[in-house]
């Protein structure tokens, strides 16, 4: 019970400051508003926060790459899986959200902010881009200071030894801003239950029809994609055979993903795994710790249910060719800040809220919907690593992999 609680102490707390504000905001109605600047201090800890720690975990995570010619060719096909399953999970949500409709069963929300369309053009330029290096310091930039941690990560990479002392600083500050964020979420029971009151008590009850819906749709998603999915990628790999590969060695990194709730934590139970999967340790060494920070399946699918319900709760059609050509856009961006930074589901809440143009009222229902689906999350984004190293062997080693591997593990290729 102890271990229970220790491992999903933060999701507790979290559920229940949204329960209390939740039966604060029924019981109170309109007059809880006077709790809406709690909320509001929490979310602008998180704003402030959010900048720096995007630049220092990207950049020096690129800046400490060590790279070889072999673990390059790797890395480029590991990459090409990362993205197709991501993309392959995002487009199945999508699906989903159209067959099980999110906007048939929720009202609009109420602005108290106006949402400004712009073409597609200049939004892109805006997404991509700033004309000042300050404006690198918004929320409303985070994609081009991604882009710019992007930069500064490979340019310190060049530089070799003469910019050593800036790697230096970089992961110093890595560690310092994690830190920082991880003071800030500390707040988020009561931060967060102030502003779900607020959200209750003023937009109505009705809400919570919106969330259970869209719970479901997620969890079915996830059981569909964690069982049938998953196979299929183990088929791909390496057959039946390596589908029973997959299943016989996925117990204990399922178990313990549910049971600690973090694919960080999972990396050694997905790596023994592996060994005994027969994945040559060069492929696994590498995609299994870079999975658990850039490869995020789960994380994928909550983030088009977060699209869908911020959509519906404004009024928004979910459906044009363009929002969802930046959905998935979106989705590939969120699953890479989700995994490399603490508490990163929020920086990709703000990622998407700012791409869209919605105001700051969109983050709190997209937060609630992360911290509610995190169990499922984790199993999907920690036990696809072990499947997705599966297919980079698959595609660097060839077709007869499992056939030229040693019974316990290949240690080179």
């Amino acid at each position: 019970m102890n271990s229970f609680y220790t491992n999903y102490k933060g999701i507790i707390w979290l559920i229940a400051g949204i329960v209390a504000g939740s039966i604060a905001g029924l019981v109170f109605g309109g007059r809880v508003s006077v709790l809406k600047p709690i909320g509001e201090i929490f979310l602008n800890l998180l704003f402030t926060a959010v900048i720096p720690l995007v630049f220092f975990s990207i950049a020096s995570a690129i800046g400490g790459l060590k790279e070889t010619g072999k673990l390059s060719r790797m890395m480029a096909v590991m990459a090409l899986v990362f993205l197709a399953t991501v993309l392959i999970s995002a487009m199945l949500t999508i699906l989903a959200v159209r067959i099980f409709s999110i906007h048939e069963h929720m009202g609009a929300a109420r602005l108290t902010e106006t949402i400004v369309k712009k073409p597609f053009g200049d939004q892109l330029t805006q997404l991509l881009t700033t004309s000042e290096f300050f404006e690198l310091l918004s929320r409303k930039s985070m994609l081009a200071m991604i882009i710019f941690s992007v930069l500064t990560g490979f340019a310190t990479l060049r530089a070799g030894s003469q910019g050593a002392a800036f790697a230096g600083f970089l992961q110093a500050g890595n560690e310092v801003f994690k830190n920082v964020f991880v003071i800030i979420m500390k707040l988020a029971p009561v931060g967060l239950g102030a502003y779900f009151a607020y959200q209750v008590g003023v937009f109505g009850p009705q809400l919570f029809g919106t969330y259970a819906r869209s719970l479901g749709i997620y969890y079915g998603v996830g059981a569909f994609y964690f069982v049938f999915l998953f196979s299929f990628y183990a088929f791909v790999a390496g057959g039946v055979r390596g589908i029973k590969k997959y299943w016989k060695n996925n117990i204990v990194p399922s178990a313990t993903a549910v049971g600690t709730c973090s694919s960080i934590a999972n990396i050694p139970a997905n790596l023994e795994a592996a060994e005994k999967m027969g994945i040559p340790e060069y492929i696994s060494n590498v995609t299994i710790p870079l999975g658990a920070t850039l490869h995020k399946d789960g994380s994928s699918i909550s983030s088009i249910i977060k699209m869908a319900v911020v959509f519906a709760l404004f009024g928004k059609g979910f459906d044009s060719a363009e929002t969802i050509m930046l959905a998935l856009g979106m989705t590939v961006l969120v699953s890479v800040v989700e995994g490399g930074i603490p508490n990163g589901g929020y920086v990709g809440e703000l990622l998407f809220i700012s791409a869209y143009g919605f105001p700051p009222e969109a983050l709190p229902p997209a937060m609630i919907i992360g911290t509610l689906v995190d169990p499922m999350a984790t199993l999907l984004n920690s036990t696809g690593d072990t499947v997705a190293a599966m297919l980079v062997t698959r595609f660097t080693e060839g077709k007869n992999w499992l056939s030229a591997a040693a019974p316990e593990r290949v240690t080179k290729a």
